[in-house]
């Protein structure tokens, strides 16, 4: 694992694209088969393609997602389970980043 650097995290991208990528993949097969996969790879690839991983300090991160994610997925925004594999999809990602950058275990 690269070694966490507040400063660094300012270009994510240059610095720990492969530690994101992980994180947010292993968010994502964490809830594989657990959820409706419409409704899965749609907020994967519409909403959390779009969203900004942002360290907020003392080993806290959080996931900013784009304005209005519901009008981005019109076709499952109405389902019963799009609310709930959001929020779990992003409360995943962030423990990941933590546990990624070894702040958690």
């Amino acid at each position: 694992m690269t070694e966490f650097d507040p400063a660094k995290f300012e270009e994510k991208y240059v610095h720990y694209f492969e530690e994101l990528q992980e994180a947010y993949s292993n968010a994502y097969q964490q809830l594989h088969g657990r959820y409706d996969s419409e409704v899965l790879r749609a907020i994967d690839r519409q909403i959390l393609s779009e969203s900004e991983p942002v360290y907020e300090g003392n080993g806290e991160f959080r996931v900013d997602l784009p304005d209005n994610p519901a009008d981005r997925v019109p076709n499952v925004a109405e389902h019963d389970q799009f609310e709930v594999v959001l929020e779990e999809l992003v409360d995943r990602i962030e423990a990941e980043l933590c546990r990624g950058f070894e702040f958690k275990e």
